[in-house]
């Protein structure tokens, strides 16, 4: 049997205050050709279908769009909710979807599978939604829930019990934080360190394949055990991993082999960084016109408008951050006292201490200086002839 691994659609969700579901259609139609081109049996999606809870219309109708584009290509589907998705959004139609396509929702279902055939028998999928432990504790009272951890432990409990029972080949379908995951990899953007609720990769012993959701890039934690991560790049920090699938092959015996499928990019993700004129000037940068762009600027100060500046150039500049390369150390007095020690000399050196204070550090530049002197000349001229 041929599966294909996806999650983390988040569908309905905006990259820099720009919509991404035209982007999305776009790879899911490209998705759409992999299971059609591969011969795919079933397309497993792991969860985090919607961004939100309450998504708008157009989000409904684009995954509406999609689970029968890839029902029309020849697959079954199954999908899964995650910790996005309202499970009861997401599940309420699920009794009216054709034949082949299945949404899993319902804690009262796990270790209850969603079984095809092929030539070599039964495979059993068991789908796991997101159980957020106080919520689901009162469906288990005798079992003391109270993690994520001690919640995927009970599950996978659930499902090798079904498992002995049935036999045959098997895969697990999950949201969840596993052991194990690089911090690097495009970490889904609730998740903080330090407050990380993590369930060992053992848990996900006794099954051929777990097809695991919420960490938007690819990661391999054993050669059964994987992360297909989202299939839009969703901020900066994930502009250079891949976008694709696992392909998935079961065998007689079990898990036969795993490649992965790219996914296009629809636009790719770039950071560049420099003084903000050589932003603006550098032929280097002369590729990135189509580019999502976020712009580090590396003055000492801020520049006027950099935003209008930037997207002069780069009309897809996202975001603008100034990060200068070197921040002065502070030498411990107050505006107050600035303005005390300045007042002793001259008024251009008041308006330097100002500049001083706002801009770290930073005085008057030569030309800035010209332009104060210049401006008190002027200022001592009038007063004098009136």
């Amino acid at each position: 049997m041929r599966i294909l691994h996806t999650s983390d659609w988040h569908i309905g969700r905006s990259f820099h205050g720009h919509s991404t579901v035209d982007a999305l259609r776009g790879v899911l139609t490209a998705l759409t050709d992999q299971v059609r081109d591969h011969g795919v049996d079933v397309v497993v999606v792991a969860g985090d279908v919607f961004d939100s809870a309450a998504p708008a219309a157009a989000c409904y109708t684009l995954l509406t769009d999609a689970l029968a584009a890839l029902s029309d290509a020849g697959a079954r589907v199954v999908v899964t909710s995650g910790n996005h998705d309202s499970a009861a959004r997401l599940g309420f139609q699920a009794a009216l979807l054709r034949d082949g396509i299945r949404i899993v929702t319902d804690p009262a279902t796990v270790g209850t599978p969603i079984t095809f055939d092929d030539e070599h028998g039964p495979v059993h999928f068991y789908g796991i939604p997101f159980l957020e432990p106080v919520l689901v504790r009162h469906r288990w009272p005798d079992v003391p829930l109270r993690s994520q951890r001690a919640v995927m432990e009970h599950a996978m409990g659930l499902v090798r019990a079904d498992l002995e029972m049935r036999g045959g080949r098997s895969v697990v379908i999950a949201h969840c934080f596993a052991a194990g995951v690089e911090a690097t990899a495009g970490v889904e953007r609730e998740i903080r360190q330090g407050s990380l609720d993590v369930v060992p990769v053992s848990v996900f012993d006794g099954v051929d394949y777990a097809a695991l959701g919420h960490i938007h890039g690819r990661q391999t934690l054993a050669p059964g055990i994987r992360y297909a991560g989202a299939p839009l790049h969703y901020s900066f920090g994930e502009g250079d991993k891949p976008r694709g699938s696992w392909l998935v092959d079961l065998d007689a015996r079990g898990l036969g082999g795993v490649a992965w499928l790219d996914l296009p990019v629809p636009r790719r993700l770039v950071t560049i960084r420099g003084p903000l004129d050589e932003l603006l000037a550098d032929p280097a940068h002369a590729d990135l016109v189509d580019a999502w762009v976020c712009a580090q600027y590396t003055d000492a100060t801020p520049q006027r408008e950099p935003m209008r500046r930037l997207q002069a150039r780069f009309p897809h500049c996202a975001t603008v951050m100034h990060l200068p390369d070197r921040v002065a150390e502070g030498d411990g007095l107050t505006y107050a006292r600035r303005v005390r020690q300045a007042q002793a000399r001259s008024h251009a050196d008041l308006v330097d201490a100002f500049l001083q204070h706002v801009r770290a550090g930073e005085g008057a530049s030569e030309r800035e200086a010209q332009l104060i002197a210049d401006v008190i000349d002027e200022r001592t001229l009038a007063e004098a002839r009136a």
